[in-house]
Order: structure tokens, then C-alpha cells, then sequence
């Protein structure tokens, strides 16, 4: 990318709506190896160095094997990072924990509960009385707008509603963090449009600190406040992208000059790396 479209990509977000500065999560030279001590390792991360603040939703966008959803599941607690230090507001992580959730790409819903339910589960292992679990759950379907499909199935409904109630049942518990794993890669192209705009007002009104994991170069873009672009095995912080798009984001924005030659560029930058490796 030349350098004066770098400089342009990466003119922070000026004045009075700027985010605060409170470091929530910080990752400091995180390393992960695969196969550690056999005769052939993988080396997934190296030397990988992040600050996110409280509230901030941030993009890690990079092709297939570039370590992205390793450093989510490191994040998360799911799996322990080989080198360096993660912790959360101070401290270190080294297990899951209900202040982080998860969205995974493939839902990831009880079959055997109806939506309700589902979004309840978490609320229930708290401990929360019957009609507070109600009232919660009813709140957060609401706000993902699957009021009237309470007593739905997940074979009742189609894969944009699972979705939905999956990132219902992860805002149950009231996280501080949200975690999503390309979240709507198994989706068509429209309903992965529509859900990008509900993720975007989601965020909005929750205030949620999100890191989210993708592939696309628009979704990551249309939904941060940071893009983190990492580089093709072993990950590494390749560059920074910050958003000056206000808040919420709407569907005129993927129109915004700014948006588009950001995208651009890009995917300019990566397209040679993505033909490479996929």
C-alpha cells in the first residue's frame, strides 16, 4: 500500500465521540505452537502485541490460516498461549469465564431447546430465578428481533434467525467482552448484509467491547472501530486500520468515499497473499 493511502487509512476518529482509552484486553508478544517439540511445529502466532479498549469493537481480518480465530480462542481461554501474556483489565487470562462469550460460525444452539430456552441456558447456570431468566431472554429477542419465534426449534428456522439467537444467548449473561468467530461465514450473501447492520446496532446499544474474526475485507471495515490485518502464517499485526465512520453504522456508509477506497486498498495489500494461499 503507498504510503500516503496508508496515512489516510490509519487518520484516527478526532473530537468529542472519540473512544475512551481504558485498555480492557492487552496482549503482549503472544505466541502460539502447534506440535511443540515434534519434527514438524506449527508456528500459528508469533510476537503478536494488541491493546483493545473497553467498548471497542475490533475487526481481525486476514486470509485462512493467518492464526485469527488461535488468537480468538487465546481470548476466549479455550486454548493457552505458548509465549507472552494476555490479561483482562490487569489480569491474566487462563481459562474461560462468563465476562467473555463466544458466537461461533456454526451457532451453535441446543437443538433440543426452543429459542427461549436457548437464550436462557446461560442465564439458568447463573442462577437466576425462572421469571428473571424470562424477562432477560424475552428482552435480549427482542433486540435481536426474533419477537414471535420464542417457542421456535433451531430446525425451525432458517440459519440468519439461528444466528440471531446465538448472539442473543452470548449478550444473555451480560458479558464485558464479545467474542465472534466469523460469525456469519455460513451464511448467504444477503442475510450476511442484513446481520452485519443488526451486529452494528447491536454493538451500538450494548457498548460491548467485540473482537470480531473475518475473512471480509467490507464486513471488517463496515463494522470496526479498529481492523487488525494480519499477516499469512505465523500471524503477526501486519497493520492498523482506524474507523472514522460514526455511529451506528448504516447501510449508506459502504457507499462513504472513505469506505470504499479503504476497501479498496486493501484489498490491494492482501489479494496477493489471499491468491497465494487459497
Amino acid at each position: 500500500m503507498a504510503a500516503a493511502a496508508r496515512t489516510a487509512l490509519l487518520t484516527p476518529p478526532a473530537g468529542p465521540d472519540a473512544e475512551p482509552t481504558e485498555t480492557q484486553i492487552d496482549i503482549r508478544n503472544v505466541g502460539k505452537v502447534y506440535g511443540a517439540g515434534s519434527d514438524h511445529p506449527v508456528i500459528a502466532l508469533d510476537g503478536v502485541t494488541l491493546s483493545i479498549r473497553r467498548g471497542e469493537f475490533v475487526s481481525l481480518l486476514g486470509p485462512s490460516g493467518c492464526g485469527k480465530s488461535t488468537l480468538l480462542n487465546i481470548i476466549a481461554g479455550f486454548q493457552s498461549a505458548s509465549s507472552g501474556q494476555l490479561l483482562q483489565n490487569g489480569r491474566p487470562i487462563v481459562k474461560p469465564d462468563p465476562s467473555r462469550t463466544v458466537v461461533f460460525q456454526d451457532y451453535a444452539l441446543f437443538g433440543w431447546m426452543t429459542v427461549q430456552q436457548n437464550v436462557e441456558f446461560g442465564l439458568k447456570a447463573k442462577g437466576l430465578p425462572k421469571a428473571r431468566r424470562a424477562e432477560i431472554a424475552r428482552g435480549l429477542i427482542d433486540t435481536v428481533r426474533l419477537t414471535g419465534f420464542e417457542d421456535k426449534f433451531p430446525h425451525q428456522i432458517s440459519g440468519g434467525m439461528k444466528q440471531r439467537a446465538a448472539i442473543a444467548r452470548a449478550l444473555a449473561p451480560d458479558p464485558d467482552i464479545l467474542l465472534m468467530d466469523e460469525p456469519f461465514g455460513a451464511l448467504d450473501a444477503q442475510t450476511r448484509v442484513l446481520l452485519q447492520e443488526e451486529i452494528a446496532r447491536i454493538s451500538s446499544e450494548t457498548k460491548k467491547t467485540v473482537v470480531f474474526v473475518t475473512h471480509g475485507i467490507d464486513e471488517a471495515v463496515f463494522l470496526a472501530d479498529r481492523v487488525v490485518v494480519m499477516s499469512p502464517r505465523p500471524g503477526r499485526v501486519r497493520e492498523e486500520v482506524l474507523v472514522p465512520l460514526p455511529r451506528p453504522r448504516t447501510a449508506e456508509m459502504r457507499s462513504d468515499p472513505w469506505f470504499v477506497s479503504t476497501v479498496n486498498a486493501l484489498w490491494e495489500t492482501l489479494k496477493p497473499e489471499w491468491q497465494k494461499g487459497e
